[in-house]
């Protein structure tokens, strides 16, 4: 075989990887990253201002009960085929897939401890930032559960935080970043990258969160390029989002008028 035939295989691998990277990204945070633009411009074209608005998360989909359990299951359960497709894709074999992104079980209570770790580095001064942003009207209010409460909203509730943190880790950061590696970006770029996506569909809350959510992309990416695991970075996420959920769920209504 001549040596020209290895570099045009070479390429077509990397151009195919690259395809596969923008059709994946297109497919879901990619694709709610452009929305999260539009939905930013929306916002600040309205007669409202930025600061007085509102931005619902998990809200309720219909007025019967069972109805509204069954689409808040589908919607969860349809989120993640974005992860399944980007599992199927790095390998077609799911537990090498996992293996890769360091989604195993070996050290199940050491991932445990450096997600709640991660979780408290990056909560803490994101409530102080968001903070800062509702101060100066650069961020919408961010009502973390708009559900009608049910018997089951708070179990959905950890279900769409788990549901969150798995898209959005396994996707963004062991997905992307391995598929970058391969296609020789440097660590910085590729950080880069990562983090500003993951900024870009934070968008619709305001530049304040979107900011917060880039340097929470950075230290995950670092994470991940050092260790090679996703499991703490689901943990940490899985644990910030349920208490934003569930705790925004169980506070009195006249708190949160007050």
């Amino acid at each position: 075989m001549p040596p020209s035939a290895g570099l045009d295989s070479e390429r077509l691998s990397r151009r195919r990887i690259g395809a596969e990277v923008l059709i994946v990204l297109g497919l879901s945070l990619g694709q709610s990253g452009v929305y999260a633009v539009m939905n930013l411009i929306r916002r600040l074209l309205a007669t409202e201002k930025l600061g007085d608005q509102t931005a619902d998360l998990n809200v309720s989909q219909a007025a019967n009960a069972t109805l509204d359990l069954i689409y808040q299951l589908l919607g969860i359960t349809f989120g993640l085929m974005p992860v399944a497709l980007a599992l199927f894709l790095l390998t077609p074999r799911f537990r090498q897939s996992f293996k890769i992104l360091g989604l195993d079980r070996t050290r199940p209570g050491r991932d445990l401890a450096f997600g709640a770790g991660l979780a408290a580095l990056i909560g803490i001064p994101g409530l102080g930032l968001y903070a800062i942003g509702r101060v100066l009207g650069l961020s919408a209010e961010v009502v973390a559960s708009a559900l009608t409460t049910h018997w089951w909203t708070i179990p959905i509730l950890i279900l769409a935080a788990l549901k969150n943190a798995i898209l959005e880790e396994v996707v963004i950061v062991g997905y992307l970043v391995t598929r970058l590696e391969q296609l020789r970006w440097g660590p910085i770029a590729i950080i880069a990258t990562s983090s500003l996506i993951r900024g870009s569909y934070h968008l619709y809350q305001g530049p304040a969160m979107a900011l917060g959510n880039v340097v929470m992309g950075i230290v995950f990416s670092l994470w991940f390029l050092r260790t090679r695991r996703v499991g703490p970075l689901i943990a940490a996420h899985t644990i910030l989002d349920v208490v934003a959920f569930v705790g925004y769920a169980l506070i009195p209504t006249a708190w949160l008028n007050f």
